[in-house]
């Protein structure tokens, strides 16, 4: 007995000890209702946190993506639930103005394109194919053609949701516009709007349709309102959706907590890609009033390998609608931040001429990542830096190749831009290289987010 008593005594120091390296134990996380906070649920309902050592609160956050950042930057959230886009835009002085860094990436794709039934009507009336996939935005373009001339020079914009300026949403549905021509910012008004939202101001008819993750499409298919026409896997295979952030300085100050946090959500990365059953016991979980509040058979189109496009009709298998683990989907890669800086400039948002390089090495943090994926068995890929759109498992829906090393003829090459920096001023900030290195597919996790069971690897 004494033995035992003393054995339990030196268990308790040394867990004592570990937590006494932690500079912070209790933390607040803020999140949004979508499915993509999954890793930071999970890392609370599965223990993932508390095996760090951590006490962490997980709040809903109800004032949108603003509500999240604002918090973040006063300090009430220590972590949370961002848009990829959003600690480079914050970082940048264009969205709150703080440096924020993304410490990690929550998932791959994940996003829809939704229209309500009266814009898919028109656009059938000009050839649109809604089997197709991916499905261009041709039809779109041949209507918005036809009401330009019918309606002559008082010609009114189509209306079209996305949450956030900075969001993956707006450069999504801008990009699927662009790809036929259609140019976003005189042939449509594309406004904000909390994800939850979405689906209430379709069916109002205040917009046609919006760009939004995971349940708001699949609740207006399954309502028989609309149809979601594309997804952002379509769009472009395997792209960053969703980060981690928190503040430099909390990082400074807090090194260790960093860590731990980081530790637990990659844990709950792999477990969610581990088998299709976590995600059904995921998709459970999520669908708690205090998480994204969705029956769970809406949640379970998209988390468990299929996704209804059309209303009316059944489920298409899409795998990778989700993916938090598999293929480096957990990795902060430069050359995936550096894409939404080129997408700032494209769209006017930024209107001087940056080191693109410079800012994403400030705001994304592999260095971290590695140390902290090496704890957990997280596999890592070669460089921080690739190329995509070079094979089939990061396509751009157009052909397009981004290469980080071509970044601002990037920004310039596309029919439709709407850049308030000329080449040659981004060319002059932006004297660099960096090496690329592609990384091979890989599912060392699990099937889940797996395009064919035959690139599952195991460890």
């Amino acid at each position: 007995m004494r033995r035992l008593v003393l054995a339990g005594l030196g268990m308790s120091v040394i867990a004592s000890s570990l937590m006494a390296e932690l500079e912070k134990t209790e933390l607040t996380i803020g999140f949004i209702a979508l499915t993509d906070c999954a890793p930071l649920v999970i890392a609370e309902e599965k223990g993932f946190f508390e095996k760090y050592g951590l006490d962490v609160h997980v709040v809903k956050e109800g004032g949108g993506w603003p509500g999240i950042q604002q918090k973040v930057i006063s300090g009430e959230y220590d972590f949370s639930h961002a848009l990829a886009g959003m600690p480079i835009a914050a970082t940048l002085g264009i969205n709150g103005n703080a440096n924020l860094q993304a410490v990690l990436s929550l998932d791959f794709n994940g996003n829809g394109i939704t229209f309500g039934n009266n814009i898919i009507k028109k656009m059938k009336q000009y050839g649109m194919d809604d089997t197709a996939r991916p499905l261009g935005s041709e039809s779109l373009k041949k209507y918005i053609d036809a009401k330009h001339e019918k309606e002559a020079g008082k010609y009114k914009p189509l209306s079209f949701g996305m949450v956030h300026p900075v969001s993956t949403h707006n450069y999504e549905l801008r990009y699927w516009m662009a790809t036929s021509g259609i140019e976003p910012d005189r042939d449509a008004t594309i406004k904000p709007f909390p994800p939850p939202t979405m689906p209430s101001n379709l069916i109002a008819g205040n917009i046609e349709g919006y760009c939004v993750g995971e349940p708001w499409n699949e609740r207006i298919v399954l309502k028989k309102k609309g149809s979601t026409l594309v997804t952002n896997y379509d769009i472009w295979n395997n792209n960053p959706e969703k980060v981690l952030q928190t503040r430099a300085d909390f990082i400074d100050k807090h090194p260790e907590t960093t860590k731990a946090v980081m530790k637990a959500v990659i844990e709950a990365q792999m477990w969610l890609d581990a088998s299709w059953e976590n995600r059904k016991e995921a998709a459970k979980i999520l669908s708690k009033p205090n998480y994204v509040k969705a029956p769970v058979s809406v949640l379970e189109k998209s988390m468990t390998g299929t996704f209804q496009y059309l209303k009316g009709q059944d489920s298409e298998p899409n795998p990778q609608f989700n993916v938090f683990a598999n293929y480096y989907a957990a990795y902060p890669f430069y050359s995936h931040g550096m894409w939404f800086i080129t997408q700032m400039y494209r769209w006017g948002q930024l209107d001087k001429p940056v080191d693109m390089k410079a800012i994403i090495e400030k705001t994304y943090r592999p260095d971290l990542f590695e140390a902290a994926a090496k704890e957990v068995g997280y596999s890592l890929p070669a460089s921080p830096w690739k190329k995509d759109g070079v094979d089939k498992y990061n396509m751009f829906m157009d052909g397009k190749v981004w290469d980080p090393n071509k970044a601002v003829d990037y920004i310039y090459d596309f029919k439709v831009t709407n850049s308030k920096v000329s080449k040659e001023a981004m060319e002059k900030a932006n004297q660099w290289t960096v090496k690329t290195q592609q990384p091979e597919y890989v599912c060392p996790y699990g099937p889940a987010g797996c395009a064919d069971p035959k690139f599952v690897t195991k460890k």
